[in-house]
């Protein structure tokens, strides 16, 4: 089967699961299915027919998982200070992470900048 050939049966085949789900109208379950097809249908199929999207969202899931975890260990935040202090510090872990630099290192380097009031560091350059 040739890869024009297999876009077209997977078309197909969510066409008619598609209009078969749809037209469920006997029951409520039936309906708040069909109501969900008719609304998200064409996303549900999109992870088949476009070649290399993952059918999970695992990397969103990864990039807060810490986040998750240390809200679990410490027990959250008693207040507003201290929801904005933890987001700030879990973007900039996030931040590091995703760009590969050092967690411990640049809050150094903030620090080191703001001191003498020299320009801040970037999270948005890809240097160490």
């Amino acid at each position: 089967m040739t890869e024009e050939e297999l876009q077209r049966a997977i078309k197909g085949a969510r066409d008619q699961l598609l209009c078969t789900a749809t037209a469920a109208r006997n029951a409520a379950a039936a309906e708040n299915l069909a109501a969900g097809f008719r609304q998200h249908g064409n996303a549900y199929f999109q992870f088949i027919a476009t070649p290399g999207m993952q059918p999970t969202n695992n990397l969103a899931e990864q990039a807060i998982r810490f986040v998750v975890i240390d809200r679990r260990i410490t027990q959250g935040t008693r207040g507003e200070a201290g929801r904005r202090s933890a987001e700030r510090i879990w973007t900039t872990i996030g931040s590091c992470t995703q760009k590969r630099r050092s967690v411990h290192a640049f809050p150094q380097q903030a620090v080191h900048a703001y001191c003498p009031a020299q320009p801040s560091p970037s999270l948005l350059l890809n240097t160490s």
